[in-house]
């Protein structure tokens, strides 16, 4: 199963995917273009895609979205100045012709941080209760302890 994990710079996308791989926490730097990593659950394997969220890379997201199936988006809940630039890439990328079938989960990561955005903040930023034609799922985590 293809997987991709998108989200602006900093939200936590690599540390996320090495927390799925190795249950532990790397010392990341900005991913530029993507990390790759097979990770089987349950008998089950993934192919998870850790695409670089800088503003210049964005737009070659989509060069991904072929044969994806579920969509992680990671949202830094500390991050009130851009949740509205989160916004619009996750409504870009849900009108994407290949992702049409995509199941999505955000987590809504650095829920450790005090004074951070809650789920139901984020919820209600994202207008997640106006997707109607993708199954959608909103988690708290905290990347760097695995919680969640």
């Amino acid at each position: 199963h293809k997987v991709i994990i998108v989200g602006l710079d900093n939200a936590g996308k690599t540390t996320i995917l090495y927390q799925f791989s190795m249950n532990e926490v790397v010392h990341t730097s900005p991913t530029i273009g993507s990390n790759v990593e097979e990770i089987v659950i349950n008998n089950t394997r993934f192919l998870m895609w850790d695409i670089g969220g800088q503003e210049s890379l964005r737009s070659s997201w989509n060069t991904y979205y072929t044969n994806t199936e579920f969509v992680i988006v990671v949202v830094d809940s500390t991050d009130r100045e851009r949740i509205s630039v989160t916004r619009e890439e996750l409504y870009k990328m849900l009108a994407h012709e290949d992702l049409r079938k995509a199941g999505l989960l955000i987590f809504a990561n650095k829920q450790d941080v005090k004074e951070c955005m809650t789920v139901a903040e984020i919820s209600q930023f994202l207008k997640l209760t106006s997707i109607k034609d993708h199954q959608w799922h909103i988690q708290a985590c905290c990347a760097l302890t695995g919680e969640g």
